[in-house]
């Protein structure tokens, strides 16, 4: 398959996790929307993430960091959709260079099973209606939609939801 190990992002990444996270989005245009610089500092706030959720990363053979995801658990600081029995995917990304080796799958697969060996009976997620290539992943690891769980920013940017029972 691939050389593509995910694990738990050490201390010492945690920095290098959030400005990944940052540019892997920014090079989509997926920050150009008026929420782009709330969320830019989310994105760049792994630490945040590292304290109140799960936060993975992808390293490649060299121990490169090639990607990371954001497992939130129902009632954290994180978690913006899911209720209890689930756990939500949040802030994957994969940088330009590393994209097209597996490494979203890689760190889906493993966000669901964490979430699985934590409890949850359900992964949850949203993305904006335009990461498409980032929801044909979601839908062909069992993922479905869910319109009646999508929901909009407060700027009124819609996002579109996606579960999986686990």
């Amino acid at each position: 398959m691939t050389d593509i190990v995910v694990r738990v992002a050490r201390p010492e990444e945690i920095t290098e996790v959030g400005e990944m996270t940052v540019a892997a989005y920014r090079v989509n245009g997926y920050l150009d929307d008026p929420d782009g610089q709330v969320y830019t500092r989310s994105l760049r706030d792994a630490a945040r993430r590292a304290e109140h959720a799960h936060l993975l990363v992808a390293v490649d053979g060299a121990d490169e960091l090639v990607g990371t995801a954001t497992v939130a658990e129902a009632g954290s600081a994180l978690a913006e959709m899911c209720g209890e029995g689930e756990a939500e995917l949040r802030m994957v990304a994969v940088p330009e260079h590393a994209r097209g080796r597996g490494v979203g799958e890689a760190l889906t697969r493993a966000a669901m099973e964490l979430a699985a060996d934590r409890g949850a009976k359900r992964m949850v997620l949203c993305s904006l209606d335009t990461m498409t290539a980032a929801h044909r992943l979601y839908e062909r690891l069992g993922f479905e939609r869910v319109p009646s769980r999508d929901w909009h920013t407060p700027s009124g940017l819609p996002l579109v939801a996606f579960t999986k029972e686990l």
